[in-house]
């Protein structure tokens, strides 16, 4: 097993190649492997009729009969992507087939051993994590360029509208991502006018991310997303259904505890604080540094490399110049709007869809999977990830407009 990654030298301390960053897709995975080789048939055959077979309650027992594969001839980063992908939908789909209520306590050895060795190759958990879920389960469904899924949970096109949603929202970011590049070397260069324009860029491109975000209505059905979807992203770190933890069997003996799929697992905001130098309180701190575990380290390593890079804010600060402030305040007023219309969504998908499945009331159109009988209430006040959301995301929102910078 081989991650096939050459070091390139490059006398430009933030070019995108050094952190797997792609010029077109950013923190995506440009074309995605689609198919694993043919020894790893037995993975993709269960992984391509997940949502049937945890309808069906045949997904625990489809496992039981999977044959122990070996993992070393996984080549190249790609196929590790994708096996990481297929394992971890998997994974869910084992651990909440039979809802809340029917979790397990060990992860069987034929899935748990080489789910934590392609984990261990890529620096990556061995759950369903932001990286899997969007940045590496997207296909070109035909030559229009209209976009599928790679592999699905229970959902339907709600569950497909949710991640490519989501990778639409990745996609408008890359211009910003280039901004950010652009912007540091400006000042390195003390170039002035390449600095306002990469500001410019940055917030028309985080303006273009509130926009496609906002596609989330026409194509996530709410009832949906809290009674189906949103159990299948959740973790075993700070969650009530499972309060110990779960054991990879032949890895560990022990419980170990990880956090769920999380939109705070997105490189993209992290990179975009630290340019901006906004500073969250010392909780959502914690939180999001440890959201940074779950991102592909080359990824981590960019928001690291922007950390230590030159302010753009003691920059413009130092500058006195009411252009270049104004530009820069026009960004952290882009990202604060962006965490705004975020928190409108999350009411939307989980706080008015719990109390309408509490009170009986939700009638999804495509309903499929085990929770619809019995809506999921452990993660009723809390994010995929296990932060207490509303209270998190208001308290970003927050922090991200006091980086203004006053006249």
């Amino acid at each position: 097993m081989e991650t096939g990654e050459g070091t390139e030298e490059t006398p430009l301390p933030l070019a995108l190649t050094r952190f797997q960053l792609s010029e077109e897709f950013g923190f995506l995975l440009p074309d995605p492997l689609t198919e694993l080789p043919a020894p790893y048939s037995p993975w993709m055959e269960i992984a391509h009729d997940l949502p049937q077979l945890i309808a069906s309650r045949r997904l625990r027992s489809q496992v039981h009969q999977m044959p122990q594969l070996s993992t070393r001839h996984l080549r190249g980063r790609e196929e590790l992507h994708l096996a990481h992908l297929v394992l971890s939908f998997i994974t869910m789909g084992y651990v909440w087939q039979e809802g809340e209520e029917g979790t397990v306590k060990v992860l069987p050895r034929n899935l748990a051993i080489p789910f934590w060795e392609v984990s261990q190759a890529l620096g990556l958990p061995p759950i369903l994590s932001h990286a899997d879920f969007v940045l590496a389960n997207w296909r070109r469904k035909d030559p229009n360029g209209n976009l599928d899924t790679i592999i699905s949970l229970p959902g339907g096109e709600s569950l497909r509208g949710f991640i490519l949603v989501t990778l639409l929202v990745e996609k408008a970011a890359v211009p910003g991502i280039k901004a950010v590049v652009r912007g540091i070397h400006a000042i390195l260069q003390l170039d002035e006018e390449t600095l306002h324009q990469a500001l410019q860029e940055l917030a028309e491109a985080i303006g273009d991310m509130s926009k496609a975000l906002k596609r989330m209505h026409d194509y996530v059905d709410p009832a949906v997303f809290y009674a189906v979807i949103r159990i299948f992203l959740s973790g075993w770190k700070d969650n009530p259904a499972m309060p110990r933890g779960l054991v990879y069997e032949g890895v560990s003996e022990e419980p170990v505890a990880y956090s769920g799929g999380s939109a705070a697992q997105s490189t993209v905001l992290h990179a975009f604080d630290e340019f901006l130098g906004i500073r969250h309180s010392g909780e959502s701190t914690a939180f999001l540094r440890r959201m940074r575990d779950y991102m592909p380290p080359p990824h981590r390593a960019f928001v690291e490399e922007i950390g230590r890079a030159p302010s753009p804010k003691q920059h413009v600060l130092s500058s006195g110049d009411a252009r270049l402030r104004a530009a820069f305040n026009r960004c952290v007023s882009a990202l604060a709007d962006f965490r705004s219309y975020h928190i409108a969504i999350v009411t939307k998908y989980i706080a008015v869809a719990a109390a309408k499945a509490k009170a009986g009331r939700a009638e999804p159109g495509d309903r499929a999977g085990p929770s619809v009988e019995n809506p999921p209430s452990a993660l009723e006040t809390k994010g995929t990830g296990g932060s207490h959301i509303f209270s998190f995301l208001k308290s970003v929102r927050d922090t991200t407009r006091e980086g203004t910078i006053s006249a």
